[in-house]
């Protein structure tokens, strides 16, 4: 079977791999045990770790603190913040009761992590504005800046869909909240090692607070990360849960230092790969448009040559998002008229692919982000999400747009 399925998770890296295998066996200190050296081993394979990711998005190694994955990040980063935390853990005096409760602004397109906190921010007092989102899924900072009260504690926005590789304009919301003196948190999971990201242009920075998992980019399952910035006045957060006060005091517990090594080697991997040849370019947060590695470069023409062999051999298909030059490089999702979406994944026996995001598989209702774009039920239902990646071969498109033409002629007939 033939796995396109790369925005739900990614195969380890071979180099990623071999750099966390000593650390199950040989290395196997806690990283938390001065008094030996076998724990300064395993600490300092955390901080070079953290090197390598600050590296990737050209920020301080100690603005990075190590959690579980995104979901945990994102919680951290919502919940977390002080002025809506006595909200989020309803323990205090006066929890729900102020007469002007902080405000949390964020969209109908976000991934499930973001808005279900969201809604239990609400149900516990918090002002919670969501915000639509346009046919193409992205934010209108315009909306963003006419949403902001007094009152606002955070903005979320994320840097790209996860289901339909939609390129939000970072730059211009984060102008927006810093002019306002609003945190701005960015879930930039799906963008990481697929667009630039650079946390050090001018004017302190677009974001405040981003989220990013390793397994999206050839790295482990089980790690992820909060950048939260530190070169400005300090950003309140409390830890969703105490104990050893690891993590700067945000995120206790002992650290997975396999994962963490692993995760540092995806970084360093996706880094490295970086070229000034010419290719398909991005924005990236801060606006520019440097040129991606020349492996996105391929991955981005295999996913145009996957889109056009398909409306070559097929009618009825809808690109959902914007046009390909305007997503991120390894995506595709689309709709297919006149069959029933169901059936149509139960027939593709070839290849791995997903109607949308694996976050949310465990609800039968149709895509979110499909609906916000106004896209119809019977649609979103027969939409298909493919996600490329760097070990997609131009025979496994060929072998997936043979697929999909066979299972669609067979439905119609």
């Amino acid at each position: 079977m033939i796995y396109l399925d790369n925005h739900a998770t990614t195969r380890v890296a071979p180099e990623v791999l071999a750099a966390m295998l000593p650390y199950f066996t040989e290395e196997y200190g806690n990283a938390a045990s001065v008094n030996h050296a076998f724990g300064w081993r395993a600490a300092e394979a955390v901080e070079r770790a953290r090197e390598q990711i600050a590296r990737l998005l050209n920020c301080p190694k100690d603005w990075i603190v190590f959690t579980s994955g995104a979901t945990e990040a994102n919680n951290l980063a919502i919940k977390g913040l002080r002025r809506m935390g006595t909200l989020a853990r309803p323990s205090g005096e006066g929890t729900g009761k102020s007469a002007h409760p902080p405000n949390f602004i964020t969209n109908t397109a976000e991934h499930p992590s973001v808005l279900d906190v969201a809604k239990r921010l609400k149900r516990l007092g918090t002002d919670v504005k969501i915000l639509p989102v346009d046919r193409d899924a992205r934010v209108d900072p315009q909306q963003v800046a006419d949403a902001i009260k007094p009152e606002t504690a955070l903005v979320s926005v994320m840097l790209a869909n996860n289901e339909v590789g939609t390129i939000n304009p970072l730059a211009e919301i984060g102008r927006i909240c810093r002019e306002r003196g609003v945190l701005l948190h960015c879930d930039a999971v799906p963008a990481v090692g697929k667009i630039p990201i650079d946390l050090q242009p001018a004017e302190g920075g677009p974001v405040d607070l981003l989220s990013l998992s390793a397994h999206k980019f050839h790295g482990p399952k089980g790690v992820g990360a909060l950048v939260v910035r530190r070169d400005g006045p300090r950003i309140p957060l409390d830890p969703l849960f105490d104990g050893g006060g690891h993590e700067q005091h945000l995120r206790s517990g002992t650290l997975p230092v396999p994962l963490i090594v692993g995760f540092g080697a995806a970084c360093e991997m996706a880094r490295l790969n970086r070229s000034v040849s010419e290719g398909i370019e991005a924005n990236d947060v801060t606006g520019h448009s440097p040129s991606l590695t020349l492996r996105v470069t391929q991955i981005a023409a295999l996913r145009d040559h996957l889109w056009q062999s398909l409306q070559s051999e097929l009618e009825g298909l809808s690109l959902n998002g914007p046009p390909l030059a305007e997503r991120l490089p390894n995506n595709l999702n689309f709709s297919v008229a006149g069959v029933d979406g169901e059936a149509l994944m139960s027939s593709l026996k070839e290849i791995a692919v997903s109607s949308g995001s694996a976050c949310s598989t465990a609800e039968p209702e149709p895509s979110h982000v499909l609906r916000a774009m106004g896209i119809s039920d019977s649609l979103s239902r027969a939409s298909l999400r493919f996600g490329l990646s760097r070990y997609t071969t131009e025979a496994e498109i060929d072998v997936a747009v043979a697929e999909v033409v066979r299972a669609v002629r067979k439905l119609r007939a």
